[in-house]
């Protein structure tokens, strides 16, 4: 019987080829191979994922402290939303000073943005009471306390 070298029975031994060539190679290609393909592999973060990473190396001092899970979950809410704010309050001040809207315009557009902005306060406030409360709930020491309030800060 003779096998046809152009089927795929015929290409059957074509891994195995392969890999014995590989093993074959010297020592010194080895590691300049691994070297190009590390230096090919690139990772591209969508915006999503670089907030993200931002967020997480901003949140680091939070993360490293001696609280509890829930307490850091809830400062980090915190930050959150002071950030948020911060970031109303630059639009507020962008839309005020904005001279190519009418009075109207910028009126309406200035109380939409304070209309976010007493809401963000609120849940700023109720995440502050939240804090206290599960704070005294988790029976934490003096130290954690002041970590926790500085963190929060």
């Amino acid at each position: 019987m003779r096998i046809d070298s152009t089927t795929s029975v015929g290409n059957i031994g074509t891994p195995v080829q392969r890999q014995k060539a590989a093993e074959n190679a010297s020592a010194e290609d080895t590691p300049l191979l691994k070297d190009k393909m590390r230096q090919e592999i690139r990772v591209f973060l969508s915006e999503a994922g670089q907030a993200r990473s931002a967020s997480d190396k901003k949140n680091r001092d939070i993360d490293d402290a001696d609280l509890p899970e829930l307490i850091k979950n809830i400062l980090k809410m915190i930050r959150e939303l002071k950030a948020q704010i911060a970031a109303k309050k630059a639009e507020l001040e962008a839309v005020m000073a904005d001279q190519n809207l009418s009075a109207d315009e910028r009126r309406l557009k200035a109380e939409a943005i304070q209309t976010e902005l007493a809401s963000l306060n609120g849940a700023l406030i109720s995440a502050n009471a939240n804090l206290i409360k599960v704070m005294r709930e988790q029976g934490l020491s003096p130290e954690q306390m002041q970590t926790a309030a500085s963190l929060a800060m």
